[in-house]
């Protein structure tokens, strides 16, 4: 039996992300170990032949079991308040994990229209599997239930999404899936369980992107799927071991790392991209800003209850001038960094039409909502009167 921190049963969350993993090794260390190692000895045969059999739990084989890998899955399963977690080598791995161990041909899913656009290709993908998906509103429950079929067997959400912030009800979803006899998965990367547990929503599966806010610098990319030990032991465990979509140890570990900063890295960033987003309000260069932190966003009583009071460190917003003016706004900037990557201590800007949903129809991203005048920012911690100044640049050179 891999054995477990002794830690208090009512430790808080702070602790966890601090605390939580496997115990110390003999050597005494105070930070996590990193096992770079792509297998482990057995003291015998006998005992190798239990381990791989199952009848006894062991670390085997770095694609499917290490201990650094593990230490970051108790680690993001405790903070999620969830059984389990699995990792995988990238967020969208962790989509296609659950899609494979989950569905099969014939199976139906209902997919908000508003989620990540690598997210739309991937399950329009499967189409060709045999696994149909029906895109509906992000927020509108009777969309959500209207699209259930005999055959629906997951409900896929990103909330807020990517990049509008829309905010769905998680606990209305969780309904109408189980209602269903279908499973709810959330796509948690831009609250992170530092300002939400969707599993006390009524989910049955967290999805993460550990390369955005979870790691917290863009060094790594990762992700993971949180979900009861019994589904990760029987539906995605198998898959992975024979798929290899495996989180490598190094990554795991920058990951691990980085959990121990998050809910202070969440809070602060949160704090300067409202300030933020109440200063675009007031500029006239801007047509419409997206944070649910604002009182003008349409689910934002919604966002104030299900993420801790926080609209989260994400902004959008749509400037004069369509793409043209949204490309001049961010060429203008000097201190931004022009990425489509989000989640780091450096504040990242970019143009959504023509990077994260640049492979979607001009139709399927007007459906979601995403116009060419669209800029999304993801705030980091640098000082936001500085963030201010730098988009002030090219938002008071707009006609």
């Amino acid at each position: 039996m891999i054995p477990k921190v002794d830690l208090p049963a009512d430790a808080r969350l702070d602790t966890l992300a601090v605390r939580e993993g496997l115990p110390r090794t003999p050597w005494g260390e105070n930070s996590e170990a990193l096992f770079l190692s792509s297998s482990f000895v057995h003291p015998d045969a006998e005992t190798a032949a239990r381990r791989f059999s199952g009848e006894e739990e062991a670390f085997l084989y770095s694609r499917f079991s290490n201990p650094t890998v593990t230490m970051m899955e108790r680690r993001l399963a405790a903070l999620e308040g969830m059984e389990g977690c699995i990792g995988t080598s990238s967020g969208m791995s962790a989509i296609l994990l659950l899609i494979l161990g989950l569905l099969k041909a014939g199976d139906h899913v209902v997919c908000s229209q508003s989620v990540f656009g690598s997210t739309v290709k991937l399950f329009q993908d499967f189409a060709r599997f045999g696994v149909e998906t029906s895109f509906v509103a992000q927020t509108d429950v009777g969309q959500w239930r209207a699209a259930v079929r005999p055959q629906t067997k997951l409900l896929f959400a990103e909330t807020p999404s990517n990049p509008l912030t829309e905010v769905c009800d998680i606990a209305a979803l969780a309904d109408v899936a189980h209602r269903a006899g279908a499973l709810l998965a959330v796509d948690n990367c831009f609250c992170t369980p530092a300002l939400q547990q969707p599993v006390k929503l009524g989910a049955d599966l967290v999805i993460h992107s550990g390369t955005k806010y979870l790691d917290g610098q863009g060094r790594v990319i990762a992700g993971a799927v949180c979900a009861s030990q019994e589904m990760i032991q029987t539906k995605l465990m198998p898959v992975l071991r024979g798929a290899g979509m495996s989180l490598s140890p190094f990554n795991a570990w920058v990951v691990l790392k980085g959990l121990e900063t998050l809910a202070i890295r969440m809070q602060a960033q949160s704090a300067r991209a409202l300030e933020l987003a109440h200063w675009l309000e007031a500029q006239p260069a801007i047509e419409r800003v997206y944070h649910p932190g604002l009182a003008s966003h349409p689910q934002h009583a919604l966002a104030m209850a299900q993420q801790a009071g926080c609209g989260g460190p994400v902004v959008s917003f749509n400037v004069r001038g369509g793409r043209a003016g949204a490309f001049a706004v961010i060429d203008a900037t000097r201190i931004c960094s022009i990425t489509s990557n989000l989640g780091d201590t450096k504040t990242t800007v970019t143009h959504p039409a023509t990077t994260s949903h640049g492979k979607l129809s001009e139709a399927q991203r007007q459906a979601a909502g995403i116009a060419q005048g669209m800029i999304r920012l993801a705030m980091g911690l640098e000082h936001v009167e500085d963030i201010k100044a730098d988009l002030l640049r090219g938002l008071s050179a707009l006609p």
